[in-house]
């Protein structure tokens, strides 16, 4: 068969003018997924000073440095914000350049509350997993920290409803990990994913303190036959202060509710509220069953 490439071409562009709602021509462009990664690497670099440097920085290098990368941040994000903001008003031709740099301004004014957050989170690692040798261990080679900060950092953006980037972020840490938290979900202080692998956490997701999370575990939504209609409601699970969720656990529904100091067994399948100090678990004949934790 011949491979004439003009009619390739031809037959593309007739596609292009013909299909709408996934081409994005003469108007703005959509924000870089390369910038966006990029942008994530330095901010990593920001939170965790000397640890995501290939050369040793001492604390008298840290003000220069700091000064440096928060100046290119904030350049590079404008740009970003800026091409996501024109998504949101429909308009790729509009200036959104002074919108952008406020926001830009008040998302790094909020970096110090971002890193006070995951100080907590890398302390319920450590505490909570025998195997962990130090903090830099935690920070250097536990993927769940490297999720929960970029989620951390993106849930700022996502709060002040800049468009898409957030999810693009979240995302590129979900490539990275194979953990996918979106950057709507709310998460108190002292959060722990274990290992990791495959842990969803959806938008409308809200998670109190001292969580830990294994492997696999999903709180997500339930059926989502109404597609759009479901857009800004609550779909996801709510889980409450000091609960351990085991490997393979699905926590289903937006009336969901997992109690305080409550334990979910491992592979269960969940659509219905769990009261505190509870242990849902699969039973010797592979039945859910709920008892009681017994007092100490």
């Amino acid at each position: 068969m011949d491979c004439h490439q003009e009619d390739i071409v031809r037959a593309l562009i007739s596609s292009y003018r013909e299909i709408g709602g996934i081409n994005h021509v003469d108007a703005g462009n959509l924000p870089s997924k390369k910038a966006v990664a990029s942008l994530c690497e330095d901010l990593l670099h920001i939170i965790f000073p000397g640890f995501f440097s290939d050369e040793a920085l001492t604390f008298d290098e840290l003000q220069m440095m700091t000064n440096e990368i928060v100046a290119s941040v904030r350049q590079r994000l404008c740009v970003e914000v800026r091409r996501s903001l024109r998504l949101r008003t429909g308009n790729g031709a509009h200036d959104n350049a002074a919108e952008a740099n406020e926001l830009v301004c008040h998302f790094l004014r909020q970096l110090p509350e971002v890193r006070t957050l995951l100080k907590t989170d890398v302390q319920a690692a450590f505490d909570g997993d025998p195997a962990a040798q130090s903090f830099e261990e935690i920070i250097l080679a536990y993927p769940g920290l490297e999720a929960i900060a970029v989620q951390r950092i993106a849930h700022r953006l996502y709060q002040a409803e800049v468009p898409l980037l957030p999810r693009m972020m979240t995302e590129w840490a979900h490539g990275r990990t194979g953990i996918d938290i979106h950057p709507g979900a709310k998460i108190g202080t002292h959060f722990f994913i274990d290992h990791g692998t495959g842990v969803v956490i959806g938008e409308t997701c809200e998670i109190g303190q001292h969580v830990k999370l294994y492997q696999g575990v999903g709180l997500v939504a339930r059926s989502l036959a109404a597609g759009q209609a479901l857009k800004g409601k609550k779909r996801h699970p709510t889980i409450e202060d000091h609960v351990t969720i085991y490997a393979g656990a699905t926590i289903v529904g937006g009336d969901t509710v997992i109690g305080s100091r409550s334990t979910i067994g491992a592979n269960v399948f969940l659509m219905e509220s769990v009261a505190p100090d509870m242990v849902y678990a699969l039973g010797d004949q592979e039945h859910r069953i709920s008892t009681k934790r017994r007092s100490h």
